[in-house]
Formats: C-alpha cells, sequence, structure tokens
C-alpha cells in the first residue's frame, strides 16, 4: 500500500476506535463522586481538584460524576482516612501524620530536612510510595501522594536552636513533627488546620509547624510574630478512595480513574498549592511587626544532629509493621536524588 494510503487507512482506523468508545461509555452504568477535602473553598487545592474532578468527569463520557466537598462538610480532617474505607465519601483528602504510629511507612516523607522542592519531591514521594500504598493502606484504593511547600515554625517565640522548644506548647503539623516536639521537651497540643488559630489565640498554643502561604489563609499571621526561615518538614498527603466505589465500575471508568491517580496527576493538581505556599514566604518577610530569621550552618547543623533520633524512631515503627526501614529509606533517597527533591 503506497505511504499516502497507509496514513488514511490509519487514520480511519484510529477515528472508527475512537467512536467505538463513546458508545462503550454510555452503556456505563453512572457513578456520583464525592470528594471530600477538609480545606476551605478558599485553599488553592480546592479548585485544583475541582479541575480535576471535570477531568474525570470528561474524561468518562459523563458517566462519573463528582461533587468536591470542601471544608469538613462531610467530616472532620482527623477522620479522612476512615471516611474513605467506610464510604462516607468516595474519594478523601487524607493526612497519614493524623494519626500516629498508623501508617508508618509513608511517614519516611515527613522526617525533618527531607525535601527542598515540593514539586520535585511530590514526583519523588508518589513514585516511591506506590509500592508501599497496598500494604500500608490496603482498605482503601490509593491515588496518590504529595506533599506542601516545606513549612516550619511560626509562633509568639523566636525559636533558634533546638532547646529553644523546650517548655513551649507547639500545634504540630504532623506526628513527626509532634515527635520531634517531645524530643526536644515541649508540649503537644493538638489541632487540625481550620482548628489552629483559635488555639493560638486562646494561649493553648505558643508555636505552630505550618507552610508559609497558609499562615495567611487560617488567619496564623493574626496571632503569630516570629518565623523560622528553614524548611524544616513536609506533611505527606494522599488521595485516598473507597473501595467498593471503585471495584463497582466498568473497566473503562476504572481507566479514567487509574490515569488520573498518577504521579504526574499529584505534581498538576498539588502544584498551585506549593506556589501558594512559597509565595507566602516573601508575605510575611513584608509583615510589619514580624521578624523572619534564619539559621547559621552551625545552628542548622545542631537542628539536624538533635533530631537524629526521630529517624531511628521512624525505623523502628516501621520494623514493627513488619518493614525493612533500611531498604525503604534507601528508595526513597534514590527517588529524591531522582528527582532532585532533596535539600
Amino acid at each position: 500500500m503506497p505511504p499516502r494510503k497507509r496514513i488514511l487507512a490509519a487514520g480511519v482506523i484510529a477515528g472508527l476506535a475512537a467512536l467505538a468508545v463513546v458508545p462503550a461509555m454510555a452503556q456505563d452504568k453512572t457513578i456520583n463522586l464525592k470528594i471530600s477535602l477538609w480545606a476551605p473553598p478558599a485553599h488553592p487545592l480546592t479548585p485544583a481538584t475541582q479541575a480535576w474532578a471535570a477531568d474525570i468527569e470528561k474524561a468518562s463520557g459523563g458517566t462519573i460524576k463528582t461533587t468536591v466537598f470542601p471544608s469538613e462538610q462531610l467530616g472532620k480532617a482527623f477522620d479522612h482516612y476512615d471516611m474513605a474505607r467506610d464510604g462516607i465519601a468516595d474519594v478523601t483528602y487524607v493526612n497519614p501524620g493524623y494519626q500516629p504510629g498508623r501508617f508508618p511507612i509513608i511517614a519516611a516523607g515527613q522526617l525533618p530536612f527531607q525535601f527542598g522542592d515540593a514539586k520535585k519531591g511530590t514526583l519523588a514521594l508518589d513514585e516511591w510510595y506506590r509500592k508501599h500504598a497496598p500494604t500500608e493502606m490496603k482498605d482503601t484504593k490509593f491515588c496518590f501522594a504529595f506533599i506542601h511547600d516545606p513549612g516550619t515554625l511560626h509562633g509568639k517565640k523566636k525559636i533558634v536552636v533546638p532547646e529553644d522548644l523546650k517548655g513551649v506548647k507547639v500545634r504540630p503539623a504532623q506526628s513527626t513533627i509532634a515527635e520531634m516536639v517531645k524530643l526536644l521537651g515541649g508540649t503537644n497540643v493538638q489541632a487540625s488546620a481550620p482548628e489552629s488559630r483559635d488555639a493560638l489565640e486562646r494561649g493553648v498554643a505558643d508555636e505552630i509547624a505550618f507552610p508559609w502561604g497558609s499562615i495567611f489563609l487560617y488567619g496564623i499571621d493574626k496571632v503569630v510574630k516570629y518565623h523560622l526561615d528553614a524548611p524544616l518538614y513536609s506533611t505527606v498527603f494522599t488521595y485516598s478512595m473507597n473501595l467498593n466505589t471503585y471495584n463497582a465500575m466498568s473497566p473503562a471508568q476504572k481507566k479514567v480513574m487509574d490515569d488520573h491517580c498518577t504521579s504526574e496527576w499529584a505534581a498538576k493538581l498539588s502544584g498551585p498549592w506549593n506556589d501558594f505556599e512559597a509565595a507566602g514566604r516573601a508575605k510575611a518577610k513584608a509583615l510589619p511587626g514580624h521578624e523572619v530569621y534564619s539559621l547559621t550552618a552551625e545552628q542548622l547543623s545542631q537542628w539536624k544532629t538533635t533530631l537524629e533520633p526521630l529517624r531511628a524512631s521512624w525505623a523502628d515503627a516501621v520494623k514493627k509493621a513488619g518493614g525493612n526501614p533500611d531498604e525503604i529509606a534507601a528508595e526513597l533517597q534514590a527517588a529524591i536524588a531522582r528527582h532532585g527533591a532533596g535539600i
């Protein structure tokens, strides 16, 4: 067959194949996905999730309908993993660190001074965790994992060296930071992100571990004065799905979900949030009456050395769960190196 005719024939076949998908999708039973977030509508994650959900609807030919529920409408932030497990929502925004000890493997991503770049770090984290999610989060369908732009300490007191946290009441971002606070002689005050300003305002907490942009989103800037300019930590998150919902889908619908549960989508969905958080650092520096301060090389080294027991503690938790911490940690570091995501 001449080249021109081969090209035309190939085009016709491709067109017929594309048309064949439409009736196949049209025959699928319509599924209505409830997607639950505990972030408010103004949070960058909300419109990004709505765009992700709209793309799912489009790719499914309208057979997968979606509704996004922000602001804890369907349940508290701490409960979002169980909400996906139990079918209270079909897809949920999960902070695994809100439940200390329950998800020890993914907690490797929360160790201090791990990530220097959130976008590259998300690609590394998601790529690494896909091997472990089916075991550690087996009662839900893992969609993807991501991190936010590195967060730090904001508070009423200037925290420069680790010993400055002794006796201080801290709202930790996640379980690893809570362990850090305990290690350094501070007291943990548990509060979800939406509850944090109230805890600081009432004096229940003195310091908070939070990303930069969100201190403005949640009004934290109104109740703190000092900001440590160091990539202290990142928090890991997942989008998790109800297994029954996923299993009830047709093969074509499952493919749509699988195509939207990738490392690339993890980075795309979290990208606007990471840009927002990174911009908050400059905004904080411009605040009158606030102090954004850096660490010397010696002070940074002191932090890293003092916090080394957190790695040993993480390794012990993984061993208890039946994992090999040396192998798991090496895999994560290799992924971080591949993506240039480290500090």
